[in-house]
């Protein structure tokens, strides 16, 4: 027998997500979406057809929609289902997700968009009650109106803000915010991600707008939805988006290169042919990739860059989940993508932002020169930043220790792009 998850797209049917007997998945395509030019695939990966598409193809983009590693156990131990049921998964947590879509088991309507006005501000006290559950209960799986989701190994919860207030969102209501709280076993990591992502903008790097806040003793970061748009009424719009393994058609389990995941080269392809305008992409996917080095943040994986789909066409998303993993010795440094076969920033020579320039098809000098670029403003930055997130409040010597660790890395990259690599090297 087979089962069906209608999905949606603001309030047309997109098509439809099954399940067989045996397990296997499928998604087809609704004849109306198909026959209407104007609606787009919801994938790079599933491009608009009449053949349902078999599981090897369906499931990199929606098991995409899903959390991961031990938040994935965790909903599914709370919901009393397999972790590796991506149908059941969805089937519970598929109202609110990255992107456009909603999920709802056939035959049932999405709830009618509520604005941000109906939602009902959280006093201190259920908020960090909130803060506890999500240990065991990610998302709040389980109570009642909520059906949310989002990809990643981190605690979050998708939210709305209401005059500054956080609040859960009403049943149909999209998210406006994702709240994230501290990484277990790991100091500062609201400073850390806070600093790395204002650091970002700080440098013309567009990133997702991010604000840490403290409620009691408890802090976490508050990061803006790109992919939602708020009108002057107040109504909230869900905007396409996907990660770059699910828009190549890659397990989320296999987000990382060394496990079969995304390379750059792959990734910068990619952004060729998928965005409306590529050459202001490509830059910007150049800006994150040099970024990540600076910054030290070896997790920047194949599902922490994304698609964004806009009215004028495709682009590149602003960055998130950017954090100085460098600055917690029990990470280990390798980048989650090689730089022309370099894993760590010890291995980097004079010559290797010259390499990797020809590895993703740009100008070698001019990637050298961009290095450079954007180390020398992350050392003028940084400092600045870390003191703008200490003002508010947060821990200075945390932040600036961080920030020691960004400026050391700042220098190594501009001193490189200089020519004073390792004698060998010269």
């Amino acid at each position: 027998m087979t089962k069906s998850l209608t999905v949606w797209w603001d309030g047309a049917v997109v098509g439809s997500l099954q399940i067989d007997e045996h397990g296997d998945l499928a998604f087809i395509y609704d004849t109306r979406w198909l026959a209407d030019l104007s609606k787009p695939a919801i994938s790079i990966s599933l491009p608009k057809r009449p053949e349902p598409f078999t599981r090897r193809e369906t499931r990199p983009f929606f098991a995409g929609l899903l959390p991961e590693e031990g938040q994935r156990e965790a909903v599914a131990r709370a919901l009393g289902v397999s972790k590796d049921n991506d149908f059941r998964l969805l089937e519970q947590l598929g109202g609110d997700v990255a992107g456009a879509l909603t999920l709802c088991p056939e035959g049932e309507l999405p709830p009618a968009p509520a604005g941000l006005t109906t939602a009902e501000p959280l006093e201190d006290a259920r908020l960090l009650e909130i803060l506890d559950i999500l240990l065991s209960r990610p998302f709040l799986v389980g109570e009642e109106g909520l059906r949310l989701s989002l990809a990643g190994a981190q605690q979050k919860l998708p939210v709305v803000l209401v005059n500054g207030r956080i609040a859960l969102p009403r049943p149909g209501q999209p998210s406006t915010h994702i709240l994230k709280p501290p990484i277990t076993g790991l100091p500062a990591t609201t400073e850390n991600e806070a600093l790395a992502m204002r650091l970002a903008a700080a440098l013309g790097i567009p990133a997702a707008p991010v604000e840490p806040r403290r409620t009691g003793r408890r802090t976490y970061l508050l990061v803006e939805r790109y992919d939602r748009t708020v009108a002057s009424d107040g109504a909230v719009w869900r905007l396409q988006q996907e990660d770059f393994c699910q828009a190549l058609g890659i397990s989320p389990e296999k987000k990382y290169a060394s496990e079969g995941g995304p390379t750059f080269g792959p990734c910068f392809d990619l952004v060729r042919r998928a965005c409306a305008q590529p050459a202001p992409a490509v830059l910007r996917l150049l800006d994150a990739a040099i970024f990540n080095v600076i910054v030290g943040n070896a997790d920047a994986h194949g599902k922490n860059y994304s698609l964004l789909y806009r009215p004028e066409g495709i682009g590149f998303a602003p960055l998130y989940d950017l954090m100085c993993t460098a600055a917690y010795p029990g990470i280990h440094g390798k980048l989650a993508m090689k730089i022309a076969r370099r894993a760590t920033l010890d291995e980097f020579t004079a010559r290797t932002w010259e390499e990797f320039g020809l590895e993703v098809g740009m100008s070698a000098p001019f990637v050298r020169r961009r290095a450079s670029a954007l180390a020398e403003q992350a050392l003028v930055q940084v400092d600045k930043v870390a003191d703008g997130i200490a003002s508010a409040g947060f821990d200075s010597s945390d932040l600036h220790s961080i920030a020691d660790v960004v400026r050391g890395r700042a220098q190594k990259v501009l001193d490189l792009g200089s020519g004073k690599g390792r004698a060998s090297d010269a």
